[in-house]
């Protein structure tokens, strides 16, 4: 399990960053866009991949509290950190989409870098 979550941030990653090399705005924010996924996938995986244990606290079938070690629950700060981090990154990506839109029609073209090109 953990070979093939690092495999994809690896793959994710090395996608992110050849699209942000190309010239294109479309390619720049496709390319920050699986930088953001990357790095959710990264900060979720620091948090100890468990799979069907609770964050908080939880009561057995006597109604008595399950001892809090890490042994009987998942972190729950990872999730609140990729959350936070998924509402930030829709935000950017629209602010970018936006500037990129706007850029393309005062400039004509949509170059990231327009060296020049249609200026006086």
């Amino acid at each position: 399990m953990e070979l093939a979550l690092a495999s994809l941030i690896g793959l994710l990653s090395a996608a992110g960053v050849y699209l942000l090399l190309r010239a294109r705005s479309f390619d720049v924010i496709l390319g920050l866009t699986l930088l953001s996924y990357a790095t959710n996938l990264l900060i979720f995986s620091s948090g100890r991949l468990v799979i069907g244990k609770p964050p908080v606290l939880q009561v057995d079938e006597a109604g008595k509290a399950i001892a809090p070690t890490l042994a009987h629950y998942t972190d729950p700060l990872p999730q609140a950190l990729v959350l936070t981090a998924i509402v930030i990154a829709f935000a950017m990506t629209a602010v970018t989409i936006v500037i990129a839109m706007r850029s393309r029609s005062d400039n004509g073209s949509d170059h990231v870098d327009a060296g020049g090109e249609g200026m006086p």
